[in-house]
């Protein structure tokens, strides 16, 4: 549980701050979505990707190189449920205080990104486990 404490902090962590540095640099949910600048948005994609990667391949190493496709897939459950419910929060207190006015249904962009999420851990979860060897006898 530690390893997905961490990964899915880190994923928390790391959205929260693209979310405020595409504020920073003028870039919010309302004029990226009307405007030519919606690869931007798509960039965010990589930070669940790389941290499910990464927090799934620690498990691995901490299982002396061993992984199952149910055990990577348990794990990354685990670490998207942390790092989406981290940067979910912090996007409601944002929008709370900061954006107010904005017209973006964000209820839609959290499905999409539980989706995302889970294509993701499938991904690395076969990406990363271990095959079946045959027993010689």
């Amino acid at each position: 549980m530690k390893n997905a404490l961490i990964s899915g902090v880190i994923i928390g962590l790391v959205s929260v701050l693209w979310i405020i540095g595409m504020q920073s640099f003028g870039y919010n949910l309302q004029n990226v979505e009307d405007s030519q600048n919606k690869w931007i948005e798509y960039t965010s994609v990589l930070i669940p990707f790389f941290g499910l990667y990464f927090g799934i391949r620690g498990l691995k190493k901490a299982q002396n190189g061993k992984l199952t496709f149910f055990e990577g897939l348990f794990e990354g459950f685990k670490i998207i449920a942390i790092g989406g419910a981290l940067a979910a929060a912090a996007s409601f207190i944002y929008i709370f205080l900061f954006a107010k006015n904005l017209t973006v249904d964000y209820m839609e962009r959290i499905f999409g990104a539980m989706v995302i999420g889970l294509l993701f851990t499938l991904a690395n979860s076969l990406l990363l486990m271990n095959g079946e060897k045959e027993k010689k006898y």
